[in-house]
Parts: structure tokens; sequence; C-alpha cells
């Protein structure tokens, strides 16, 4: 019987759960360390959010795209601008961004384009 090896998995990757700092702003976020998952291609990035509504950090894992590094600072919501590693809506993106980890429906929290080299263009609106 052939059964994958699970035990060395770091989590399951998501986005952050949207809520009214989102929706309203935007959110700062902290990318701490940038992992191997095993059974996974692509690197993982673990980013740390002060939580809005209570005095600890939320430790959120991504896929890492390109361009992200370590120390760098990452902003999650509406008003964020558009660069590499921000989250943002797809309404606010100009016409032929290229994206990573795209919603296939209101907060899924990321379902398209999650693999390593995989990526979503944005079509019209």
């Amino acid at each position: 019987i052939f059964t994958a090896k699970t035990r060395l998995r770091k989590g399951a990757v998501k986005l952050r759960p949207v809520d009214f700092a989102e929706r309203t702003g935007f959110i700062k976020g902290l990318v701490k360390n940038i992992i191997h998952d095993p059974g996974r291609g692509a690197p993982m990035a673990e980013v740390v959010f002060h939580d809005p509504y209570r005095y600890k950090l939320k430790k959120e894992r991504w896929v890492a795209v390109e361009g992200l590094h370590t120390g760098q600072f990452v902003y999650c919501g509406a008003k964020a601008q558009l660069t590499v590693g921000n989250v943002m809506p797809l309404g606010k993106m100009p016409e032929g961004t290229v994206v990573s980890m795209c919603e296939e429906k209101a907060s899924d929290r990321g379902r398209l384009a999650r693999a390593s080299g995989c990526n979503c263009m944005v079509v019209g609106h």
C-alpha cells in the first residue's frame, strides 16, 4: 500500500480571511521566512500580521511569488498598492496585470494559480 508522506508538511496555504481592515483600507504584514514544503513545488512564505482585534500576532502561509524576500512588508486590502507580494481585489487592478493565488469565488482564500510557475492575467472586469 502506497501512502503519501504528509508528516513533514508545514500546513495549508491560504490568504488572510477578509475582514473590515481589508475591505475598507489595508493591513501591513511582514515576511518572516521563506520555507520549503515537502510535496509542494513552490516555496512558502510565512507572513506575520498584527491581529486588529486582539493583542497577538497572526501567522499566515502564502505561496511565495517571484521577487518576495524575507523582511519585506506586504499590504493586504482594497487600498494597497500594486506591487510584488501585495494582496488586493481584482477590480482594483488594471487589465493585463499578472497575478497568482487568485480567488475563484469571494473569500475562498485563493484557489487559482497556486503551483510554482503558474500565474493568471487580468483580461477584463
